[in-house]
């Protein structure tokens, strides 16, 4: 007989003391992003030997590097998780008690987790920052997605139901339940390294379900915090509810697999767990959906972008200006909703061109804790390479680039990092580093966001080359403006319908809003789009069954920046998935139709006679 699997606790008194979540973060006086990790990490609840293996020494040869694309700096090699399928088992246990629990009580954990990030808003949004290259506000904004998306999860826990459907039958009543569905595994990307799991996480632990996350293999340190936050949580409302399941229960209702691809394969093979949401290329999309539907798990996929927006002529130019540069250049080109092609009316083409090239000229690209920065680095080195790779292409097809050099920044960032209260900063340094993004066409291919499996055909997973970096490199550059020739080739436009995740935004003429319409729907991807303009009659064709084909299409704002309320995700080779809000709970659930007989007869539906003696 099996021994049943070993279950983590919540940490109460081993070790120091842990930090209250309103104790304020102490300022201090040292300059190093290593340093000022360190201090994040502690003050969120992260122990050293956490995140730092030479404190772990039992874990010292198996290692996650985990760098700052800030400097592209080592910042530490992180424990990695040694027994993934028993991680699983332990979800799966706290799964068959905290199904039991009532969903409005359910909803007080994620109302605590909302409230935990709440209160570390600004320590968690500088991480974002540290590790993930997103700017200081983009950082923040992350956090406060977590936040909205438990606001919202808290308040489906008391409105989830079920229908009454009316019986043919006398005597007979039907109805439709929703029961939690399971372990809720959970595979994120580095472009938003907590914010995905939020959006999932949130809504599985209202219905009723566990969740594993095998978070981005570049941003494991964002990862550790979130899952210690988590754990206060956990704390408190084992404290609040002490009836309701055993602390060690509720610590693996979260459960954190860090790692490389093999322990995303783990996660995507495991019996334990019913749906796997996954965020990265459609590359690992392929990859992942086959082995899921081998076992007929449900598989939850976010991946590819190319996202278009049309520009009409009655558009209000200067609003489109504005929302052109953030869903282009905001977080590097490296968001899924990115901006990455402009489809411009003929008429208007020469009044938008010239202010939109200004702008990628003048952009400030720099630390991305300088409160003036709006661009900040790319992930790493083969981000860079894929983006100059696609750049090089273009020239040769003799599209006319604005943009797309790298760029010093100890020589062009004139403003400090910003210090916050408690939070140090540090000099810039000039340096590099990748982004995930699937490589332009005829070259190897790379990743968008996270690769977990090994493919014999297209090589490791990310993980292949995170030991090899030997010197420290950051890798700014400016966003790359690219204005296609009136009548581009085939090659040219094959490059076009190819996502390369970096800051560049092709821009196309066209002459009719039906051909604006094809161009924008002419790529595999589906995911977000837009149209600028002041017409109703185009506005809603575009938003029509003969429009958009993507999962989000915006009227005059752009195909980014998307809100939690809405249901997120795309079609085609995005893959179909959708997250956040809406009915989006219903992937986290398992529907049961019940039919009731409170009457002395058995009636047969649809006439059937069947009479025995």
């Amino acid at each position: 007989m099996r021994a049943p699997p070993k279950t983590e606790s919540i940490p109460r008194k081993t070790g120091p003391p842990p930090v209250s979540s309103q104790t304020a973060l102490q300022p201090i006086l040292h300059a190093s992003i290593r340093d000022e990790v360190n201090q994040v990490l502690q003050h969120l609840g992260v122990t050293p030997a956490q995140w730092n293996a030479q404190v772990n020494a039992q874990q010292a040869n198996a290692t996650l590097p985990a760098h700052s694309p800030i400097t592209g700096e080592l910042l530490t090699d992180i424990p990695t998780t040694p027994d993934p399928a028993a991680a699983i088992a332990r979800a799966h246990q706290a799964f068959l008690g905290w199904r039991t629990v009532p969903m409005p009580r359910r909803g007080e954990l994620v109302r605590l987790l909302g409230e935990e990030l709440r209160a570390n808003l600004d320590p968690l949004g500088r991480l974002v920052t540290i590790e993930a290259g997103k700017i200081l506000s983009e950082g923040r904004g992350e956090v406060q997605e977590m936040i909205d998306i438990c606001v919202f999860a808290t308040g489906l826990s008391r409105t989830i139901g079920g229908v009454t459907v009316s019986s043919e039958r006398p005597h007979h009543r039907m109805m439709e339940q929703w029961h939690p569905l399971g372990v809720t595994g959970i595979i994120s990307a580095f472009n938003f390294p907590v914010a995905v799991w939020s959006w999932n996480a949130a809504l599985a632990l209202v219905c009723g379900n566990s969740v594993v996350w095998k978070p981005s293999e570049k941003t494991p340190l964002t990862a550790l915090a979130t899952q210690a936050l988590f754990l206060r949580a956990a704390q408190k409302f084992a404290t609040q509810y002490p009836n309701d399941l055993p602390p060690e229960i509720l610590a693996n209702l979260s459960t954190l697999l860090l790692g490389d691809h093999t322990i995303g394969q783990t996660l995507v093979d495991s019996p334990l767990v019913p749906l796997v949401s996954a965020t990265g290329s459609t590359r690992m999309g392929r990859a992942v959906g086959p082995r899921l539907a081998a076992r007929f798990a449900r598989p939850l996929l976010e991946l590819g972008g190319n996202n278009a927006a049309i520009v009409c002529p009655s558009a209000n130019l200067d609003l489109t200006l504005r929302a052109v540069a953030f869903s282009a250049m905001g977080t590097a080109g490296q968001r899924c909703t990115t901006l990455r092609r402009l489809l411009v009316h003929t008429s208007v083409y020469d009044q938008l061109l010239p202010k939109l090239r200004r702008v990628y000229e003048s952009v400030n690209v720099g630390d991305p804790r300088s409160p003036n920065t709006l661009v900040g680095p790319l992930i790493d080195k083969q981000a860079f390479e894929a983006m100059q790779q696609a750049l090089t292409q273009a020239r040769s097809e003799r599209a006319q680039i604005t943009g797309g050099d790298r760029i010093d920044i100890t020589a062009t960032s004139g403003a400090e990092p910003e210090t916050k209260p408690g939070i140090p900063s540090s000099p810039a340094v000039s340096s590099p580093e990748r982004v995930g993004s699937e490589a332009p066409p005829s070259s190897q291919p790379s990743h968008n966001g996270v690769v977990i499996l090994s493919d014999p055909e297209l090589g490791e997973g990310e993980s292949k080359d995170l030991h090899q970096r030997t010197t420290c490199e950051a890798f700014y550059v400016r966003p790359a403006l690219i204005e296609l020739p009136t009548q581009p080739n085939p090659s040219l436009m094959s490059l076009v319908k190819h996502e390369t995740f970096a800051p560049i935004l092709y821009v196309l003429r066209y002459d009719s809003l039906d051909q604006a319409i094809h161009l924008h729907n002419d790529v595999p991807q589906g995911l977000s789009s837009s149209i600028f303009t002041q017409d109703l009659a185009e506005a809603e064709l575009f938003l029509s069954a003969v429009g958009s084909d993507c999962g989000i299409a915006n009227v005059n704002i752009g195909p980014s920046g998307a809100e939690i309320g809405g249901a997120f995700g795309g079609e085609k080779e995005t893959g179909g998935g959708r997250e956040s809000g809406s009915d989006a709970w219903k992937s986290y659930m398992r529907r049961s139709t019940n039919t009731i007989n409170y009457g002395q007869t058995l009636p047969l539906a649809q006439g059937v006679v069947f009479d025995v003696d």
